[in-house]
């Protein structure tokens, strides 16, 4: 519901946050005329006139103009004095993602969220949990990142995790897991003796890491999501390939913890019953 505001209330607020603009971007009164066409005389009395009266549409944004502010915003429309440009330049940006989750942007974002949870979807198995043998085999054809800089960057990672006071949610699809078990798919050709090591890997840093590191597998036949991290309240990255999305207005933030929650809840394996799941997949390993 919109408030209400008198307007003589919202008259002698345009007075004040018009010379706030004008304070901030250094414009005398002759300065700020010549800017909207007018003369002094007539910036002087829209700082000066004690009535309910506001100035026409017109000269409101030639004012917000000239002071790289939002009409709105003069108006007391908006608490905001950032044009609408603006607010979504910062509160969405767009970032080169030379490989999910192995990069130094995704790391500044993990050290900027500590002591947050952070919940992902990653784009396969997480890097961070991956056996050095796991991460030859995979980054051993990527152009531009060396194997050695992805073992690198994931035990930079793990040892961040195991120091921060964040918990750290993960949420995967069946199919990514069931397929890395399988050899199929993206995991075509994966030794099986890897592959049982990297399960044991799997393993061992639940024991460790439980509950603070909690994965749950979902059934992508109900419920979908593309590979995204949220990190707290601050900040959600979507991936998408070579970019990262990156939200950090409140409302979005929001819906993407939403988002995650729910895949939470519709979970086909639960964190707790994730070990007996891989369990099973490596007894059944050939």
């Amino acid at each position: 519901m919109t408030e209400t505001i008198d307007k003589r209330v919202r008259a002698e607020q345009f007075r004040d946050r018009l010379r706030q603009g004008m304070e901030t971007a250094g414009l005398s009164q002759s300065a700020l005329a010549r800017a909207i066409g007018v003369d002094r005389s007539t910036v002087s009395q829209l700082l000066s006139d004690k009535g309910a009266r506001l100035p026409n549409a017109q000269v409101v944004g030639a004012c917000a103009a000239a002071l790289r502010v939002s009409a709105d915003w003069l108006l007391s429309l908006s608490d905001r004095p950032e044009s609408a440009a603006e607010v979504l330049a910062h509160s969405m940006t767009l970032t080169e993602a030379p490989r999910a989750l192995v990069d130094e942007q995704i790391f500044a974002w993990h050290r900027e969220a500590q002591g947050y949870k952070i919940r992902h979807v990653p784009a396969g198995l997480p890097d961070m949990m991956k056996t050095q043998a796991m991460l030859e085999w995979e980054y051993a054809p990527h152009l531009g990142r060396t194997a050695a800089q992805a073992i690198g960057a994931a035990q930079d990672r793990l040892a961040w995790m195991r120091g921060a006071q964040s918990d750290y949610e993960i949420a995967m699809p069946l199919f990514e897991i069931d397929s890395f078990a399988g050899a199929t798919g993206y995991y075509t050709g994966l030794p099986a003796e890897l592959r049982r090591a990297q399960i044991d890997r799997f393993l061992e840093l639940h024991e460790q890491l439980f509950p603070r590191l909690r994965i749950f597998l979902f059934d992508a036949r109900r419920v979908y999501s593309a590979p995204i991290t949220v990190f707290g309240p601050l900040l959600a990255v979507l991936y998408v390939g070579r970019n990262y999305l990156a939200f950090r207005d409140s409302a979005r933030v929001q819906a993407f913890i939403q988002h995650f929650d729910w895949l939470v809840r519709e979970a086909a394996v639960s964190d707790r019953a994730f070990p007996d799941y891989l369990r099973a997949l490596r007894t059944g390993l050939s």
